[in-house]
């Protein structure tokens, strides 16, 4: 018996990262299949995904909404092909997202470090 509903999550899930692949070009696949074979806890998989959450206005989704019925893949492979900039700009997306990844980490490394202490 076939499924009822698309398997949804509320947020942007890193298994989807692999099917976005072909969604845009060179560069892109290059980024892609780089961020597709880390660790979903990696800090670069994590800010593929807050790029994709960003993007895709995840925070704004509703779980009875026609695009979470679609699901969370079907959903960012579409915003990525829709994305009207060029596909170095959705790189720059990226690469701004790792920082701000980066950037917490290191906050709350420092914060652990000082409560240990």
């Amino acid at each position: 018996m076939a499924a009822m509903y698309m398997q949804t999550e509320i947020m942007f899930p890193s298994r989807a990262i692999p099917l976005l692949r072909n969604a845009c070009g060179p560069e892109w696949r290059r980024l892609v299949d780089k961020v597709a074979e880390l660790d979903e806890t990696h800090p670069e998989s994590l800010a593929f995904a807050l790029m994709m959450i960003r993007l895709d206005g995840c925070l704004e989704c509703e779980t009875d909404s026609f695009r979470a019925m679609r699901g969370c893949p079907a959903c960012a492979l579409q915003t990525v092909r829709r994305f009207r900039g060029k596909e170095r700009e959705l790189v720059k997306l990226y690469q701004a997202a790792l920082k701000d990844v980066q950037v917490y980490l290191a906050r709350t490394k420092t914060a652990r470090h000082r409560k240990a202490a």
